[in-house]
Parts: structure tokens; C-alpha cells; sequence
């Protein structure tokens, strides 16, 4: 695939940095099938994004959205890889449990424990990502954001190793503990990434940074189904090299992040190295006038007096933080009651009732991840246009809508012959507002609601929910199904339209805005009826107050 744009534009070196931002003269020459073809034409298409703010910047180095691709690619990348790899494979890994077990103990075993079997290896990435998010905010205040990140490869490329050499060595127990390191780095990689793109970006760039998240999810997603088709990796003898892929974006991470600086904010909050910092800001952000924006650290700095990070059970009990938490708990934590996972189970048999041959129900879903990535591309043009706020109470509006005319529609699948079709674009529509909406806008959430000293508990907590709902739901959803059918999504759909509520008439836009900014909006909540607002509150420590900068 060749990607190839021309631009006769010259001039001064910042010049020609938005000039390459906007198109300008470079040639890519990529692998059609490579893994990294789809994160570097959508870095592309990322750069694109940028430019009317480029073109109101005079000097603006691109290393930060070189960051954002290298963040990317080990942090979002594996999580998307890993949730959908597992799926090709399905058949070839339960035919070789039960070879080797045959081959072991002389016997065969019976369906249902292979079934059994199965349901572990899938489940047991869950396991590892609760542990990984558990250590997530440990790792990346003790050796800061950058080494933590680097670390979270680690058990990426054990998992590889093992999972790709278990066929050799006839050991089923080793694909389970792969899939158990890969959750490990799957749940340390995800919420560094978010916390790392965040604290890097500018007021300004800081949500359209954050969503590139979510971008790298969906690039994962897609091209773990690409690998899986059978023209690729997806028949027998190649099973094992599909589910050791995860080593090359490691591999290409862990050799490309030493070259990036570590988080300004946490250099200058942490580390208190405010010349690294300003040094970080300048590689990351170019030569210009960044000033205003490091006195916003330096306050922030000064309003947590040089407080410790905080803990979870910190984040329950603190006034201060009373309404960020719920808001992070309801609106981020609890996104896997969106009804997502729900939605493609279904669309395999709504394709199959709309006339596509199951034959060619896979390259479908190849069109369900291409929009998908898409939309949450579409998601970096608006992020920083609409807003936060609006952007998620309609786009949640539209998702409850969607869910609402799905349940009629699938309880009417055989009454009439365009229902099928009404499905198939209701489910579309489900997906492309989750990419604008939540998936994109959910990213900078707890970056910005939060300030430094509760940042990295605020980021364990959302990924531990997180992980036990994509367990819990993994675990009773056959039975959910089983028992409701299609009414299911009546669940889905009251969550979808109370966060609708929720949003619009509780949580501030945050867009623009100092952390301190958006602190004193929660205080207005946290502190009824006051007209100052306390930052922080110890019985331990000094009262800091802030007002309206």
C-alpha cells in the first residue's frame, strides 16, 4: 500500500513542520498486512486533525504526536490486540487441549471441560489486567511514567514467548499463563498510556492527545481480526505465530520510547526538576512561549503543598474529590454497561439474517473495526470543537436510541424481510457514536477531573472497575442472553440514557480549562453554598484555597 502526498509549500522550519502536518512532501511505502500500516496511516490521518491549530502556531515540534503513535502502539495497541486475537483461534486451540491431553493422559476429554478449558484461557486476561491496573499506579509514581511504561513490556514479550512456543513444547498451561501476563501488561500499559498522553499535552491538545487512546484500541482491534482471517494467520499450522504478534509492537515500543522525555507534570509535581521539565516541555511542545503553561503546574504544584499521591480508600473518603469520584465512576468506570460487547455478539447473526454468507461474516466485522477506527477519528476533529460535555450526553442519547429501536427490531427479526437491514444499521450507528463519543471522550477524563496527587488513584481505580466488569460480564453473559434474549439491551439502554442525564445536568465541561480550573468547578458541588472552595483537606495538613484564576 502506497501513501503518497505532494505539496510544492516551503519556507522557514516551523513552516515546513505544519506543512508536513497538513500534507506535505513524504512517501510511506507499508506492509498491506503489517500491524503498524494501520497505526501509521491513521498517525497520518491524526496529523491532518491538526491543522487549523497548526496553522495558528508559529512553532510547534510534532514530537508530541510522535509520542502520542509510540504511546499508542504499546499501550492501546496490545489492549485492542489482545481483546480480539483470541478469537480466530478459538477451534485450533481447543482441538490442541484436547491432542495434548490425549497424548498425556489417555484420554480424551469431554466437551464441557474443554469448554471449560476455553473459558479460562479467555477469562484469565481479565485476571492479569485487574493485577496490572492494581500495580499501574505503584509503578508509574515510583519509577515515573516513561520506566513504567517501558516495564509494562516486559510481561508482553513473556506472554509472546510462551503462547507462541506452546504448540513446540505440547503445553496447553502455557497459552493460559501468556494470556495471564498479557493482561498484566494490557492493564499497566492502558492506564499509563492514558495518564502519560494526558500530563504530555498542552491545555489546548490535551483531549485531542488523550483520544488517540482510543484510536490505538480500535487499530488493535482491527488488525487482530485482520491477522485471524485465513488468507493470513488464522488456519492451523500459523495459530501459534497469530497469538505471539503482540511481541513486534513491544519490541517497537521498547525501542522507540527511550527517546521521548518523561511527563513535564511529573517531572516538575514529583520529581520537583522544574529545569527537566521545562526541557520536556520544549522537546515536546517546540521553541515557543509555553510559559503559561508551566505556571499552571507550578500552582498546582503549590496547591498540593507537596502531599504524597493518594490511595484509593483517599479518593472514597476526601471531600475535595466527593464528586469527581462519582462522576468517575459512573461515567468511566462503569463503561462497560454501555452494551459494546453485547452489540457485536449480535451482529454475527443480524449480517447472517440480512443475507451475508457466513463465509464472509469476517470481512464484515473487518468493516465494523475500519468504522470503528474511523469514528474515532472523528472523534479528534470534534473533541476540541463541541466539547466534552456535549459531546457525551449526545452521543449517550443516540446510543440509548439506537439500543432502544435494536430491541424491537431483533424481537421482529422474521416478521418482515427489511427488519434485518434496520438492525444491521441500527448496530452501525450504535458503533460509530460509541467511537466519537465515549471511547474518545472517556480518555482524558480522569486526567483532567483529577489533580497530580490523585491522578494516579483515580487511574487504578477506573481500570480495576473496569477489568472486573469485562470479567464479570464475560463470566454470566451466555446467561444474560440466554435468559433475556434481545431485551437484554433494555439493561444498556437505561445506563446509556441516565449517563445522558447525568452528564448534562451534573459534570462541567472541562475543555480549556486549568486542572485547578476544573477543581473549583467540582467544588461548586463538593462545597455547596461556599463561596471559597478548599483544594485539599487533611486533618493532617495545611488548607489550601484557590479562587477563579
Amino acid at each position: 500500500m502506497i501513501v503518497q502526498i505532494k505539496s510544492a509549500k516551503t519556507g522557514d522550519r516551523s513552516t515546513e513542520v505544519c506543512n508536513w502536518i497538513l500534507g506535505g512532501s513524504y512517501k510511506l511505502c507499508l506492509s498491506s498486512n503489517s500491524s503498524l500500516s494501520c497505526a501509521l496511516v491513521a498517525g497520518l490521518l491524526f496529523h491532518s486533525a491538526l491543522a487549523p491549530w497548526c496553522q495558528r502556531t508559529q512553532k510547534m515540534s510534532y514530537n508530541l504526536f510522535l509520542l502520542a503513535l509510540v504511546l499508542g502502539i504499546g499501550g492501546g495497541f496490545q489492549y485492542g490486540l489482545q481483546i480480539s486475537v483470541i478469537n480466530s483461534p478459538a477451534e485450533y486451540i481447543k482441538s490442541f487441549i484436547r491432542e495434548t491431553c490425549l497424548r498425556r493422559y489417555g484420554f480424551s476429554p469431554s466437551e464441557e471441560m474443554i469448554t471449560l478449558m476455553w473459558s479460562f484461557i479467555v477469562s484469565i486476561y481479565s485476571i492479569g489486567g485487574l493485577l496490572g491496573s492494581l500495580s499501574a499506579g505503584y509503578l508509574s509514581v515510583r519509577f515515573g511514567r516513561k520506566k513504567a511504561m517501558l516495564l509494562a513490556d516486559i510481561p508482553s514479550l513473556l506472554s509472546a514467548a510462551l503462547m507462541g512456543f506452546s504448540q513446540l513444547c505440547g503445553s496447553f498451561e502455557m497459552i493460559i499463563i501468556g494470556r495471564l501476563f498479557a493482561g498484566v501488561c494490557g492493564g499497566i500499559a492502558l492506564n499509563i498510556h492514558l495518564m502519560y498522553a494526558g500530563e504530555c499535552a498542552p491545555r489546548k491538545l490535551r483531549g485531542l492527545v488523550a483520544v488517540t487512546a482510543s484510536t490505538s484500541i480500535a487499530i488493535g482491534k482491527f488488525v487482530a481480526f485482520a491477522l485471524g482471517l485465513r488468507e493470513v494467520l488464522g488456519v492451523d499450522a500459523l495459530w501459534p505465530i497469530l497469538m505471539a504478534v503482540n511481541v513486534l509492537p513491544a519490541l517497537v515500543h521498547l525501542l522507540t520510547l527511550p527517546f521521548f522525555p518523561d511527563s513535564p507534570r511529573y517531572l516538575l509535581i514529583d520529581k520537583k526538576d522544574k529545569e527537566g521539565c521545562i526541557k520536556a516541555v520544549k522537546w515536546l511542545w517546540g521553541d515557543g512561549d509555553h510559559m503559561a503553561e508551566i505556571d499552571d503546574m507550578m500552582a498546582e504544584q503549590e496547591a498540593i503543598h507537596d502531599e504524597k499521591a493518594k490511595s484509593m480508600c483517599d479518593l472514597f473518603r476526601d471531600r475535595p474529590v466527593r464528586w469527581q469520584f462519582i462522576t468517575l465512576f459512573l461515567v468511566s468506570s462503569c463503561m462497560q454497561l454501555i452494551g459494546c460487547n453485547m452489540v457485536y455478539f449480535y451482529a454475527y447473526s443480524v449480517f447472517i439474517n440480512a443475507g451475508i454468507p457466513p463465509a464472509q461474516t469476517h470481512y464484515v466485522s473487518l468493516g465494523v473495526g475500519i468504522t470503528e477506527i474511523l469514528t474515532t477519528l472523528m472523534c479528534v476533529f470534534l473533541i476540541e470543537r463541541a466539547g466534552r460535555k456535549t459531546l457525551l450526553w449526545k452521543t449517550y442519547t443516540v446510543m440509548a436510541l439506537a439500543l432502544g429501536f435494536l430491541t424491537v427490531t431483533l424481537s421482529l427479526q422474521d416478521a418482515f424481510s427489511w427488519v434485518p437491514y434496520c438492525s444491521v444499521a441500527l448496530i452501525f450507528i450504535f458503533i460509530m457514536s460509541f467511537g466519537m463519543g465515549p471511547a474518545g471522550v472517556l480518555c482524558s477524563l480522569p486526567t483532567e477531573i483529577f489533580i497530580q496527587s490523585y491522578r494516579p488513584a483515580a487511574y487504578v481505580f477506573n481500570g480495576t472497575i473496569n477489568w472486573i466488569q469485562l470479567f464479570i460480564l464475560g463470566l454470566f453473559f451466555p446467561f444474560i442472553v440466554e435468559g433475556l434474549g434481545s431485551f437484554c439491551f433494555i439493561i444498556f439502554l437505561t445506563y446509556c440514557l441516565s449517563m445522558a442525564i447525568f452528564v448534562f445536568l451534573v459534570m462541567p465541561e472541562t475543555k480549556g480549562k486549568t486542572m485547578l480550573q476544573v477543581m473549583e468547578e467540582f467544588n461548586r458541588l463538593n462545597y455547596r453554598g461556599k463561596k471559597k472552595h478548599t483544594i485539599l483537606e487533611q486533618s493532617n495538613c495545611s488548607v489550601v484555597t484557590v479562587t477563579r484564576l
